[in-house]
C-alpha cells in the first residue's frame, strides 16, 4: 500500500460502530464544529426580531436551534439519506429571513432599540417580537412543505438537470455578500476587538493548522500515553472565539472597556448581559408553538421558497461530498430523494418549534470527516443527542448570548467571507475563458447587489396597486440571493453553450466520482430496522421515489484501520484539500 493510500485510509467507515467513549468525543467535536453557525444565526435575528436588548430570549431561541438541530440530525442518519451529516440552521434560509422583516410594516418601533425604554417582561414587547416570529414560523412551515414534496416526488433530479455552476456560484455567494452590514456593524462596536478575532482565526485554521498539540490519551494497549491532535485545524473557529471572549473579559473586570453606555467599546464588555445566565432556567423543554400560533404571510412563503431551492441544491453536493469520505457510494437516486424530503421535514420541525430559520446539511462538518478519518455514522448520532441535551439546559444558551457582539463580528468577517468564496469556487467547473460566462456571472452578481439596495432605498417604488402582490416582490428584490440565483439561471438555461463550456459535464462528473467507494450501496443507504426489506417486498413500494428499488448486496470490506487511532495516525491528519471551516450555507 503506497503512502498516499495509507494517509487517505479511514479509521472507521459510514457503517462502523467505534468504541463509545471515541463516539462521545467526537461527537462533541461535531457539535462545537457546528457552534459557530448554529448560535450566529438566532443572534443574527434578533435584530430583526426587535430583540437586541432581550438576552434571556436570545438564549431561548438558542436553546430551541439546538433542540431542533440535534431532532433534524437523528432523523437524516436514522431515516434519511443515512449519511454521517449533521444538521443545523442555515444562512441560506436567514436572507429571505431578514428581508421579510426589513419591509416597513415589520420595521422594529423606536423604543425597542434603546435598552433604557426596553421592558422585556412587558406584553407590549413580548408581541412585538412574537409577531414577527410567528411571521416566520408561518412561512418556514409552508416553504417546508415545497421541499418535502420535491424530495419525496423525486423533481429533485429534474430540478438538478437545469441547475449548473454558473446558477449555483453566484446564489451561494450573496448568501455571504448580502450579510456584509449585519458583520460590519456588529464588528464596528470595536474594531480593535473584532479584529483580534479575525486574526485568531486566521492564525488557527491557516498558519498553525498542521502544527500538532500533544494530549494525554490512556488506553488499555499503551496505558497513559501522548497522542498528537491537530487541534489548531479541528476547532479554529471555536478557539478565536473563545481567546476573544476571554480577552473581553479580563479586559471588563479591570475597566479597561468604557462603561458608559455612549462610548466607543462599550458592546465589547462582558458584563451587560450577566443577569441572563443567573436568569435562565437550568433545565428547559422547547416545545411547538411555543410563540403562538403560526402566521402565513405570501411574502415571506415566496421569499422562503428561493432560499428552500438554495439549500437543496447545497445539499445535495454535501451528499455526495460526505459518501466520498465516509467510504460510501454515491448516493443513489431513492436516497438522495428521501435526504431532501427529511430536510424538508426537519424545516417543518423548526417552523413548529420557532427557530427562527429551517435546516440544512452542514458543509463543515461533512469537512471533519477528511480532517478526523472517522466516517461513522453513529458518530452523527450522538452529535444529535448532544445537541438536544444543550437544548434542554437553558444555562447553555444563556452563556453563549454574553459572547460580545465585535466578537461576534470578527467571526462574521471570516464566516461570511469563506461563504462568499464557496460561492465562488463553483465557477473551476466552468469555463471561466468564455466570455459567455463571464457575463452571465458577472451581470448575476452586480444586479443582485444593485437592485435590493435601490429598493430597500425606494420602498414606495412597488406600486402595483395589489398589497400582497407589492410584499412578494419586495421580499424578492431585496433578497440579493434569488436576484443573483434567478437571473444566473435564466441566462445560463437561455444564451446559447455547450455542457463542457457551462460546466455541467465536469460538475456532474465531480459529484458522481466513486474512485473511493469501499462499501456496496444497499449497505448504507437502506432503510433500517427491516423497512427495507419489508418495501422491496411489495410489488407497489418499490416503485415510490424515496423507497430502494431492491435489496442491494451486503456489507463489504471497507478497509478501515480499528487501530490507526492508536497507533499509526494522530488524530485530525491534516488534509487542506477537505478543510471546510465556518461554511454554513
Amino acid at each position: 500500500m503506497s503512502t498516499e493510500e495509507e494517509s487517505n485510509k479511514l479509521a472507521y467507515c459510514v457503517t462502523d460502530v467505534p468504541p463509545w467513549y471515541l463516539c462521545v468525543l467526537l461527537g462533541i467535536q461535531h457539535c462545537l464544529t457546528a457552534f459557530g453557525g448554529i448560535i450566529a444565526i438566532p443572534l443574527i435575528l434578533s435584530q430583526g426580531l426587535c430583540l437586541q436588548h432581550d438576552g434571556l430570549t436570545q438564549s431561548h431561541l438558542i436553546s430551541t436551534i439546538f433542540f431542533v438541530s440535534g431532532i433534524c440530525t437523528l432523523l437524516q442518519v436514522m431515516f434519511g439519506i443515512r449519511l454521517p451529516i449533521l444538521q443545523g440552521g442555515t444562512f441560506t434560509l436567514l436572507a429571505p429571513s431578514m428581508a421579510m422583516l426589513s419591509m416597513p410594516e415589520w420595521t422594529c418601533p423606536a423604543w425597542t432599540q434603546n435598552a433604557s425604554l426596553v421592558n422585556t417582561s412587558s406584553p407590549d414587547f413580548t408581541e412585538v417580537w412574537q409577531s414577527r416570529m410567528r411571521a416566520l414560523q408561518g412561512s418556514f412551515m409552508v416553504g417546508s412543505l415545497f421541499q418535502m414534496f420535491v424530495g419525496f416526488s423525486g423533481l429533485i433530479g429534474l430540478f438538478m438537470r437545469f441547475i449548473g455552476p454558473l446558477t449555483i456560484a453566484p446564489t451561494i455567494s450573496l448568501i455571504g455578500l448580502s450579510l456584509f452590514d449585519s458583520a460590519g456593524t456588529s464588528a464596528g462596536y470595536h474594531w480593535g476587538v473584532a479584529v483580534m478575532t479575525t486574526a485568531l482565526i486566521t492564525l488557527f485554521s491557516q498558519y498553525l493548522r498542521h502544527i500538532p498539540v500533544p494530549f494525554p490519551v490512556y488506553s488499555q494497549d499503551k496505558k497513559l500515553h501522548v497522542r498528537r491532535v491537530y487541534i489548531f485545524q479541528i476547532l479554529p473557529v471555536l478557539l478565536g472565539i473563545s481567546f476573544s471572549w476571554l480577552s473581553c473579559y479580563i479586559l471588563t473586570v479591570y475597566n479597561v472597556l468604557p462603561s458608559e453606555p455612549h462610548h466607543y467599546g462599550y458592546m465589547a464588555r462582558t458584563d451587560l448581559k450577566e443577569n441572563v445566565i443567573s436568569q435562565a432556567p437550568w433545565f428547559t423543554f422547547p416545545y411547538p408553538g411555543q410563540w403562538g400560533m403560526p402566521t402565513v404571510s405570501l411574502a415571506g412563503v415566496v421569499g422562503i421558497f428561493a432560499g428552500v431551492i438554495s439549500s437543496m441544491i447545497e445539499s445535495v453536493g454535501d451528499y455526495h461530498a460526505c459518501a466520498r469520505l465516509s467510504g460510501a457510494p454515491p448516493p443513489p437516486k431513492h436516497a438522495i430523494n428521501r435526504g431532501i424530503g427529511i430536510e424538508g421535514l426537519g424545516c417543518l420541525l423548526a417552523g413548529a418549534w420557532g427557530t427562527g430559520n429551517g435546516t440544512t446539511s452542514y458543509s463543515e462538518n461533512v469537512g471533519a470527516l477528511g480532517i478526523t478519518k472517522v466516517g461513522s455514522r453513529m458518530v452523527i448520532v450522538v452529535s444529535g443527542v448532544l445537541m438536544v441535551m444543550m437544548g434542554m439546559l437553558g444555562k447553555v444558551g444563556a452563556i453563549f448570548t454574553t459572547i460580545p457582539t465585535p466578537v461576534m463580528g470578527g467571526m462574521f468577517l471570516v464566516m461570511f467571507g469563506v461563504i462568499s468564496a464557496a460561492g465562488v469556487s463553483n465557477l473551476q467547473y466552468a469555463d471561466m475563458n468564455s466570455s459567455r460566462n463571464i457575463f452571465v456571472f458577472g451581470f448575476s452578481m452586480f444586479s443582485a447587489l444593485v437592485i435590493p439596495n435601490w429598493i430597500v432605498k425606494h420602498p414606495e417604488a412597488i406600486a402595483t396597486g395589489v398589497v400582497e402582490l407589492d410584499q412578494v416582490l419586495q421580499v424578492l428584490l431585496t433578497t440579493s440571493m434569488f436576484v443573483g440565483g434567478f437571473l444566473g439561471f435564466i441566462l445560463d438555461n437561455t444564451i446559447p453553450g455547450s455542457k463542457h463550456e457551462r460546466g455541467i459535464l465536469a460538475w456532474n462528473k465531480a459529484h458522481e466520482d466513486d474512485s473511493s467507494n469501499t462499501l456496496e450501496s444497499g449497505a448504507v443507504y437502506n432503510l433500517p430496522f427491516d423497512i427495507s426489506a419489508y418495501v422491496t417486498s411489495s410489488p407497489w413500494l418499490r416503485y415510490i421515489p424515496f423507497c430502494p428499488p431492491s435489496t442491494l448486496g451486503s456489507l463489504d470490506e471497507c478497509g478501515a484501520d480499528r487501530n490507526s487511532l492508536e497507533n499509526k495516525q494522530p488524530l485530525g491528519h491534516p488534509e487542506p484539500s477537505q478543510i471546510i471551516i465556518g461554511a454554513t450555507l
